[in-house]
């Protein structure tokens, strides 16, 4: 019998190697190993909080192949649309220590991974109509044109079922040939979705519009339902189809950790509050307190809470 599930995402994962020791990372000799992907720190966030979330994507047959599939056990996410694909290896990345609040240093190893062989072939249409609701991001859509043609066909076809569709550009530039058929496509993508969650910068490269406002129109203008933009120390500013519109305050945080996973965690505040039927207003306070802790902690998704820890 099928499960049934409340979200799902569809994207890459890799091993994550992070630093125990501050300075260059050619000269550091030990580090902790871990999962990293947004998607999946979505995923998990989202599990955490007790939703039931499926995550679609492929793994090698490899160490960090199962190290990545033991992970989405422990985390309880389903992982029947997850193909272990002996023809090419999982990814991986060595990320920095800060200690002052600046963004480590990340270095990929990802290029020909198994999650950039994703098509719409790991599109299983009885597995995605037992989700309400599917989370796409900007960056499964940079790993290939094949990968970004599977998220392009389950949006559509979510959209045509009448699912909600919530879209993080995540914007990757170096994985595009061009920042012209970046935005092309991320747009083609936000134009499906009914939550666009966009940082500042990211909406003006994406839409060409200097304000939060003219940002939001943009989108909404397109049939988007709700733009959600995190807009950095002021916290994040949205407006609704129908004209709601307002700022929500940040969470004021005295000592930034990492700041790796903080959109992840801001898009799981939002989206797991929406699906609750939460005001949006009470959805971006969540996701600007997910957000904060998840800022607090080294590494993508260890700040990222249970249900009980949740206080909005």
């Amino acid at each position: 019998m099928q499960k049934t599930l409340d979200v799902i995402t569809i994207g890459e994962a890799m091993a994550m190697f992070v630093a125990t020791e501050t300075g260059d990372l050619s000269a550091v000799e030990h580090f902790m190993k871990r999962v990293a992907g947004a998607e999946l720190n979505v995923a998990t966030g989202l599990a955490r909080l007790g939703l039931n979330v499926g995550w679609v994507s492929r793994v090698g047959d490899d160490s960090f192949g199962h190290f990545v599939l033991d992970s989405l056990k422990k985390e309880g996410i389903d992982a029947a649309g997850v193909t272990l694909d002996g023809r090419f290896a999982t990814g991986f990345q060595l990320k920095s220590k800060v200690e002052n609040g600046t963004d480590p240093i990340v270095e990929y190893f990802r290029k020909g991974s198994a999650a950039s062989h994703l098509s719409v072939e790991d599109y299983h249409a009885d597995y995605f109509a037992s989700a309400r609701h599917l989370h796409l991001s900007g960056v499964a859509a940079a790993l290939s044109a094949s990968s970004y043609a599977l998220l392009d066909h389950a949006a559509a076809a979510m959209k045509s079922q009448g699912k909600t569709i919530s879209f993080d550009p995540n914007l990757r530039p170096v994985l595009w040939k061009s920042e012209a058929e970046m935005i092309e496509k991320l747009n083609r993508l936000a134009f499906q979705a009914d939550w666009v969650l966009p940082g500042l910068k990211e909406g003006m490269i994406l839409t060409g519009e200097k304000t939060p406002e003219g940002i939001a129109d943009f989108y909404l203008n397109k049939g988007v339902k709700a733009v959600v933009l995190k807009t950095g120390a002021d916290g994040a500013w949205f407006k609704t189809a129908n004209g709601e519109q307002g700022a929500v305050a940040a969470v004021k945080v005295e000592n930034v950790v990492d700041t790796v996973g903080a959109g992840d965690g801001f898009a799981v505040g939002v989206i797991s509050a929406l699906l609750e039927g939460k005001p949006l207003q009470q959805a971006v306070a969540r996701g600007n307190r997910i957000g904060s802790l998840a800022i607090q902690v080294q590494g993508d998704s260890e700040g990222l809470p249970t249900r009980a820890e949740l206080s909005v």
